[in-house]
């Protein structure tokens, strides 16, 4: 490669960006995946019910995420959390990348390149090592793909839709997504083709028409590749079950709208205000299918955090475009000073040395972060000395007892709301946060341990019993034994 400025702009953007999404495993729902995964190696085959709790056990379980399970898994097997946390950057990096690829030329690298930082910086909460992140992949994916084909017309760039349709509904519902965008796109050209022929009275030709057949033909291709899954049909009604699950909307954090009074979600507000700024201040004319996008992923962000780093995969072009159409910024080409290309390999030594210094620290940390998020120690004195009987437990602890203790101990409850219900939900929280009834709730499901956190309103409650008494208790986290 020849060193340039802008190469060396580029190289710095996206070690950036890689470095920013290095962090340690702390979703609580990483673990049941893990668990999963290790299963579906052990049995060959992927389970149709829920094998991890007692209180739904053998219930119908859509397993949407299996091969997202299987690959986290082998790839922990074969690496430990080191491997999984630099294969996921490394997807959340990619993501990022195709979006730049969209970009306008004129905008790159640098008009694009600081809305691009400021994209990941707006959707960085919600990275991780987690199957969302292949959702977040295909989506720039299949945008790159579809703008491709707009801009020049070759059926070749949509060739690889189905297929990764197909690999799409294996790793994560999100699946739904590239459907939604092959539709907007249809929608988009429709309305842009009725336009322009209501302006100038004129018929639609023959390159239109096999446009639209090509994108008809990709999106029935598309649905039909959907059905190549475990599950089956199954999987078509599912994301629509969930996005109207009223236990996830009601109580999972991240299914809720994005607070703005938090400091994390500050940049999404500065993106929508840059995005409704530069487009009252500027004149450049977006397309309708833009336009389209902007309004369906504003709005899914808006009413659920975990969709904002998919509306800023598909505003960053968008926003570089008007962006730079507005200032203008140019750089004059100047003759490169002589010394650069000694300078060069210097500076992008050192970003090769933090960016791995960071991935050393971030791994070598694991062990760390798993200690203080989830209740490591108390784990290890159960394995120690296995007390007997059901336990009730925190949903956040679900998906790490899972890979803990399963199966010698099955859970309460765990990350998988849907599965569960909001009848049962409803239920634990009542028992949680010590409703009236809570321990004969408790009695009821024949509940002998509770193991939840040491601050929580049911380990006090539970200490003011006479009928418990606590076999152990640390800064994180308290087990009491039924008398």
């Amino acid at each position: 490669m020849k060193f340039t400025i802008r190469n060396l702009f580029l190289i710095v953007l996206f070690c950036g960006i890689f470095y920013l999404s290095l962090r340690p495993i702390v979703d609580p729902d990483f673990w049941w995946h893990l668990r999963t995964g290790q299963l579906i190696d052990q049995t060959q085959e992927v389970p149709h019910a829920d094998p991890f709790s007692f209180t739904v056990n053998a219930k119908q379980w859509v397993t949407h995420e299996w091969l997202s399970e299987l690959f986290i898994f082998e790839s922990f097997k074969l690496g430990g959390y080191g491997l999984l946390i630099f294969i996921f950057s490394g997807v959340i990096t990619a993501s990022f990348l195709f979006a730049y690829l969209r970009c306008s030329k004129e905008s790159k690298p640098y008009v694009a390149g600081f809305t691009l930082l400021l994209g990941a910086i707006t959707s960085a909460p919600i990275w991780g090592v987690r199957p969302q992140m292949f959702t977040l992949l295909f989506t720039s994916i299949f945008l790159f793909l579809f703008d491709r084909y707009r801009r020049n017309g070759n059926f070749r760039n949509l060739v690889p839709i189905p297929m990764i349709t197909i690999l799409w509904v294996n790793l994560h519902a999100g699946y739904i997504i590239g459907i939604v965008i092959e539709i907007i796109y249809i929608f988009g050209y429709l309305l842009e083709v009725a336009i322009l022929r209501y302006r100038r009275k004129e018929k639609i030709d023959a390159v239109t028409q096999k446009s639209l057949w090509i994108l008809f033909s990709v999106l029935i291709t598309s649905v039909l590749a959907i059905l190549l899954n475990p599950a089956g049909f199954r999987i078509l009604t599912y994301p629509f079950q969930t996005l109207t699950d009223s236990a996830m909307q009601r109580y999972i954090q991240e299914w809720f709208s994005p607070d703005f009074h938090q400091v994390i979600w500050q940049p999404f507000a500065v993106m929508i205000l840059v995005l409704i700024g530069v487009g009252m201040i500027g004149n450049r004319p977006i397309s309708i299918t833009k336009i389209l996008l902007t309004l369906v992923f504003g709005y899914g962000a808006l009413r659920s955090m975990r969709n904002i780093p998919l509306f800023a995969i598909v505003v960053i072009p968008v926003l570089a475009e008007q962006f730079n159409y507005l200032i203008e910024f140019k750089l004059n080409a100047q003759k490169q000073n002589r010394h650069f290309r000694y300078i060069a390999p210097i500076v992008i030594s050192a970003i090769a040395v933090v960016v791995v210094l960071g991935f050393i620290q971030v791994t070598n940390n694991q062990q760390k972060s798993e200690a203080e998020t989830f209740p490591k120690d108390a784990v290890d004195w159960i394995i120690e000395n296995k007390p007997k009987g059901n336990i009730f437990n925190s949903y956040n602890w679900g998906g790490y007892i899972i890979w803990r203790l399963y199966p010698e101990y099955l859970v309460y409850i765990d990350g998988r709301a849907d599965l569960y219900g909001e009848e049962f939900v409803s239920n634990y929280t009542g028992i949680y946060f010590t409703k009236p009834g809570w321990e004969e709730k408790l009695n009821q499901e024949n509940i002998r341990i509770v193991f939840v956190e040491s601050d929580s309103m049911l380990a006090d409650a539970v200490r003011q019993s006479s009928t418990w008494k606590k076999l152990f208790e640390d800064n994180i986290s308290v087990i009491f034994l039924k008398k």
